[in-house]
């Protein structure tokens, strides 16, 4: 959010959309949970709905939609809508995650991974086509997130989902590591489609930095600071509201 701006005034309880710009290391249920308790606190109510539309890894930044009070009815348009990334793929290995959470598990030769090989690789992942989710995910099965079960070993078989990638660019290739930056569809896994990446370059290939640039037409250039948007709950003024 350009600072030059003027201030905007929402009414938090009757409905409001927030763009944030998660930090690193945070949940996107971190950031709501922030959001929440801060908000109770200052309109002096026990509980209000605050809700987010589309997770973001821990790992990584960027633009999250959060909607208050009865705009949290919006959530599930704002999940649907298309989501641009810029991030780095780094080649030659593979983590059990697909990105930097966890730990090298294997490791690959990159040697012959010529600019040919690069954009012959970059055209298999444009269009429709069906990924497989990653293992370390939210996605539950018999009730439980598949990350939970990942964590303990269990492996599952996981079915590939039908998604679009419309714009797939490499902005700086300097290998191991590629920067890239990607539209697609919602339901798209960046750590998927680096690890498919790697492997379509009969190679390994992981995420190590992601953020979310755009979501439908919102923007992270429009985006609140967590902590200043924390430190405007606290300073604007506001009418306590019954709980």
């Amino acid at each position: 959010m350009n600072s030059d701006d003027p201030l905007p005034r929402y009414d938090f309880q009757a409905g409001a959309t927030l763009l944030v710009n998660k930090p690193k290391d945070w949940t996107s249920f971190d950031v709501v949970n922030k959001i929440r308790y801060k908000l109770k606190h200052k309109l002096g109510v026990k509980k209000i709905k605050v809700g987010h539309a589309g997770t973001l890894d821990p790992m990584a930044t960027g633009l999250l939609i959060i909607c208050t009070g009865k705009f949290t009815k919006k959530l599930t348009e704002f999940q649907g809508l298309s989501k641009e990334y810029s991030g780095t793929i780094r080649l030659g290995a593979t983590t059990p995650s697909y990105d930097a959470e966890t730990e090298i598990d294997e490791t690959f030769q990159t040697d012959h991974i010529t600019p040919d090989l690069l954009e012959e690789a970059r055209q298999q992942f444009l269009g429709d086509f069906d990924q497989i989710p990653p293992m370390f995910s939210a996605i539950k099965v018999d009730g439980q997130p598949l990350y939970k079960k990942a964590r303990k070993g269990i492996k599952i078989e996981i079915k590939s989902r039908p998604v679009t990638i419309f714009n797939f660019d490499f902005t700086k290739v300097d290998l191991p590591d590629i920067d890239f930056i990607a539209t697609c569809s919602k339901g798209t896994y960046i750590r998927s489609l680096a690890h498919d990446l790697g492997k379509a370059l009969r190679s390994g290939g992981y995420l190590t930095a992601l953020k979310r640039t755009k979501v439908g037409d919102f923007s992270l250039e429009d985006a609140w600071e967590l902590d200043a948007l924390i430190e405007y709950i606290e300073n604007v003024e506001m009418e306590p509201l019954e709980s």
